[in-house]
């Protein structure tokens, strides 16, 4: 290439071009390509720049190594991170000084680069700062915590100023370190707009316990995202234990499901027969993983209260409820169907054999065999049930929920087991499932209560 042509096309207006010569100028592995690649190092694009110390890096001549270490003093980081990596590779004791003044480069990713390659080379702290700065350049959190207590102002720093990589790896590993000057770092971080921020240096807190924490917690009780709130919520928890109750219950009615059954959960972990007025509220909560977390707190917290809200339960329409219920009462008191307090809630169980919900009427029916109670004695105006004996069979419960699944192969699954187990107990779910969406569970349902005969 003849080079006044070579230097034309380096002075081009299109930095493509310019890119173009320098890779031909690489590839010709020649001592007349150095000084183009020299000029080229001067270029006003970062990323010709880059790409010229590269290729020079590519030939062997004692003029490169002098003008690659005198171009770590270009105004991009990504020249002065490249030409890091570029030193690293090449090796040689004279690029060591340096690289190490540039452990202090305002640029994250350029102390990172110098760190690594100051390793490659063999190089060793010459004190205790250069190993600071080395170690805090790394950007490796196990070294930052293996250095101890003396970082943590360093570390608070970069929580403070560092890129939302580095501030998050800084709070990381401030949680790992037992000192008393966490704590205010973490409430400093409390403060900040950034969620995820807030919601480790929750985790933090947390893990502490520490009383301390509990009043700059409570403030993100009111914050505007649903995550901050519930993490907030565990982190006061562990911090001031029963002095939470009070925003746990308040906590109940909030506009976020993922807030109400984090504050429900904590409640049946504290016990506090405070919580069981809310939590009884609770159990008409629009997520159905609300509900059931209610009812197994309840159950912790064992306080008869609850026993005429939970009761009901045990016909209601969905199965996990009416498994959590059973539970739950079960905790609070053993004996729970001799309570006097459930005599007033036969007339409205009553009511329940006449609904449309087979499995409503069933466990209603189930829970006055339970009570020892004949549904017939009791008075009311509704006309008298016809009664829904209990399966034998011990698939027929598991059966009975299948055909009413979501997932329309189960129900037909279901159908279809129905017919070939002949129970006679069957017909009436067996007829509800006739009108099944889906006409193969229809045809199936047909099909079994036909074979009952």
């Amino acid at each position: 290439m003849i080079l006044w042509w070579t230097y034309q096309q380096l002075r081009a207006s299109n930095p493509q071009t310019r890119l173009q010569t320098i890779a031909k100028l690489a590839e010709t592995h020649e001592r007349d390509s150095v000084e183009p690649l020299l000029f080229a190092l001067k270029d006003k694009e970062p990323e010709v720049r880059l790409a010229a110390t590269q290729a020079l890096a590519k030939l062997e001549d004692p003029r490169i190594l002098p003008a690659l270490i005198q171009q770590l003093l270009d105004p991009a980081p990504v020249v002065r991170s490249g030409l890091a990596d570029l030193l690293g590779r090449m090796g040689g004791f004279q690029a060591i000084a340096p690289l190490t003044s540039l452990l202090q480069d305002q640029d994250e990713s350029v102390r990172a680069a110098v760190s690594r390659n100051l390793m490659r080379l063999g190089w060793k702290p010459g004190d205790e700062t250069e190993r600071m700065q080395q170690v805090l350049a790394s950007g490796n959190p196990r070294q930052w915590v293996a250095m101890g207590p003396k970082i943590i102002p360093h570390l608070v720093e970069m929580v403070r100023h560092g890129t939302p990589e580095k501030q998050m790896a800084a709070i990381q590993a401030l949680g790992e370190m037992n000192d008393s000057q966490v704590l205010p770092a973490m409430v400093e971080v409390l403060r900040h707009s950034d969620p995820a921020q807030k919601i480790a240096a929750l985790g933090v807190l947390e893990k502490t316990g520490n009383p301390a924490a509990y009043e700059p917690v409570e403030r993100l009780f009111r914050d505007g995202h649903a995550s901050v709130r519930s993490a907030a919520l565990e982190t006061a928890a562990h911090c001031g234990g029963q002095r939470a109750v009070g925003a746990l219950i308040k906590a109940l009615k909030d506009p976020s499901w993922e807030v109400r059954l984090v504050a429900v959960k904590i409640l049946g972990r504290l016990r506090d027969a405070a919580a069981v007025d809310g939590l009884c509220g609770t159990l008409f909560d629009a997520d159905r993983d609300v509900r059931e977390s209610a009812i197994a707190s309840l159950g912790k917290i064992g306080d008869t209260r609850a026993l005429t809200v939970l009761v009901p339960l045990l016909y209601d329409p969905e199965s996990v409820l009416r498994t959590a219920a059973t539970a739950a009462l079960r905790m609070i008191d053993r004996k729970w169907e001799k309570n006097p307090a459930i005599l007033p809630l036969l007339p409205q169980v009553r009511e329940a054999l006449d609904h449309h919900d087979y499995w409503v009427k069933h466990s209603a029916l189930k829970l006055f065999e339970q009570l020892g109670v004949d549904p017939a004695t009791l008075g009311g105006t509704s006309p008298e049930p016809k009664p829904i004996q209990v399966a034998e069979h011990p698939a027929f419960a598991i059966l009975a929920d299948l055909l009413f699944d979501s997932d329309r192969d189960l129900r037909l699954a279901a159908a279809e087991a129905f017919g070939r187990l002949r129970e006679k107990d069957a017909q009436p779910i067996l007829a509800a499932a006739v009108h099944d969406e889906d006409s193969q569970v229809q045809r199936a349902a047909l099909d079994a209560l036909a074979a009952l005969g």
